[in-house]
């Protein structure tokens, strides 16, 4: 923790952690606890003797894979954005030449 953070209490699969965050973040930090503790009680469904270790390693590869995902994704509508500015560049700059003549 660093000399600004402080302790927030999480729960995820009924057992409760410390973690040291910063205040403008505790929200967001509350928020990805309990997304963590959905994702991990969706995979151990009614498997309550399920390995906690297995559980936490799915859900983060659940999580890691939608999180690569989500950036695919913004990735390629970056590229779509550039492309159309770059075309619609060389079209304003077609029309200037056209009326600078």
């Amino acid at each position: 923790m660093s000399s600004t953070s402080e302790p927030v209490n999480i729960r995820v699969l009924d057992r409760e952690y410390t973690v040291g965050c910063e205040p403008d973040e505790r929200d967001s930090l509350l928020a990805a606890a309990k997304l963590l503790d959905q994702k991990m009680r969706e995979i151990r469904g009614s498997n309550r003797m399920a390995a906690i270790d297995r559980v936490a390693v799915l859900a983060a590869l659940n999580l890691a894979h939608e999180l690569q995902q989500v950036r695919g994704d913004g990735e390629g509508r970056d590229r779509e954005l550039s492309r159309t500015l770059n075309d619609l560049r060389r079209r304003l700059d077609d029309l200037f030449d056209v009326t600078a003549r």
